[in-house]
């Protein structure tokens, strides 16, 4: 199976020291160079050195998509929708709302970072959903309380109560 992955899930998951999910999960990841160059730029949150990681595979970009749609998004996610497009990825981990909108109608899979846990939840990887979500919100990292309810209620979690069931 084939996975792309856009910065900010990488971010979101680093923010928890869970970025390890996504191996556990899916085995490997692919990731355009503007993303490792989006993650190595540093910032409050640290990322591990992707270039480190045996299961991250990094894939050159190239122009193969002249796709307007791809115009409207920054640099890490108009790669990583185009080269998920030009090498028939299975999904693409994304968060941005337009961008994650933009793939759903170019006929890529979309999951996101509250995905990748409601996957480690349902798999036993992780203890409780609400509790990482909290934990990423308290880095700084945003999602909609109100999805974040619904999402917690597929896993038999109560968000606003939950912390660690």
């Amino acid at each position: 199976m084939m996975i792309f992955s856009n910065t900010t899930p990488i971010i979101a998951l680093s923010s928890i020291n869970q970025l390890n999910l996504l191996q556990a999960l899916f085995s490997e990841i692919y990731v355009v160079e503007e993303v490792i160059e989006e993650c190595a730029e540093g910032g409050r949150i640290i990322v591990p050195d992707l270039t480190q990681l045996s299961w991250i595979n990094i894939v050159k970009s190239i122009d193969t998509l002249q796709n307007h749609f791809l115009m409207e998004l920054d640099k890490g996610e108009k790669h990583t929708l185009n080269m998920a497009i030009s090498k028939n990825a299975d999904y693409v981990i994304i968060d941005e709302k337009i961008a994650r909108n933009i793939a759903e109608y170019l006929g890529i899979s979309v999951t996101g970072t509250l995905g990748v846990l409601l996957k480690a939840k349902q798999q036993g990887k992780i203890v409780s959903f609400s509790k990482c979500a909290k934990a990423m919100q308290k880095q700084g990292i945003y999602y909609n309380t109100s999805l974040l309810e619904k999402l917690a209620l597929q896993v038999d979690e109560n968000f606003n109560r939950d912390s660690g069931k």
